[in-house]
């Protein structure tokens, strides 16, 4: 089984936010790929089976941004 949910991020304004979000969500087991749009703010998360919202919150704030 394989989920794809899209979460919007706030507060990206550039390729390095990008890469910061990217970088800690791909820390979450089980999470394949990530994809984020940064006009638009949304992050794409491919996984193995659908990923913990709050992980993915947490992971988020981590990098310094917020969902949205």
């Amino acid at each position: 089984m394989s989920a794809t949910t899209t979460y919007t991020v706030t507060g990206m304004t550039c390729g390095h936010c990008v890469a910061a979000v990217t970088e800690e969500l791909q820390t979450i087991a089980g999470v394949q790929d990530v994809a984020v749009d940064l006009e638009s703010g949304a992050v794409k998360i491919a996984s193995a089976e659908p990923v913990d919202d709050p992980a993915v919150r947490s992971a988020v704030e981590e990098a310094g941004y917020q969902l949205a």
